[in-house]
């Protein structure tokens, strides 16, 4: 689970860092200056989370594993929640769909791995 996130985190940092705009598009929503700084700082962030899950991807069961797993899943989860309220609201497009199914499966395999090592 640890790779797939270092993965799917080093694409996304990338993304937003780099091509925010293509992101919004796919959203349906206007790419304007202040998005894509926000964008840019998001991206940084999900660079330093891809390194985070790769150092720690040989991590023995433990306490503190459960607590990461438990809680990134539940963020990831709110996250495609969010993604839901937001084409509910029409403030995006179906476009959102893609990382809402995205972010509902890395959840579930994060209480998925949390479960498992309980």
């Amino acid at each position: 689970m640890a790779l797939i996130v270092t993965c799917a985190a080093c694409l996304l940092g990338a993304r937003f860092i780099f091509a925010g705009g293509s992101v919004l598009k796919e959203w349906g929503i206007e790419a304007a200056a202040g998005s894509l700084i926000l964008f840019r700082r998001i991206g940084a962030i999900y660079l330093g989370l891809a390194v985070m899950f790769f150092i720690g991807r040989a991590a023995a069961p433990s306490d503190l594993r459960s607590a990461v797993c438990l809680v990134t899943g539940g963020a990831i989860a709110l996250l495609a929640c969010l993604g839901l309220f937001e084409f509910l609201a029409r403030r995006v497009s179906a476009g959102v769909f893609r990382s809402v199914v995205a972010e509902a499966v890395l959840a579930a395999g994060f209480v998925w791995v949390w479960w498992s090592g309980r």
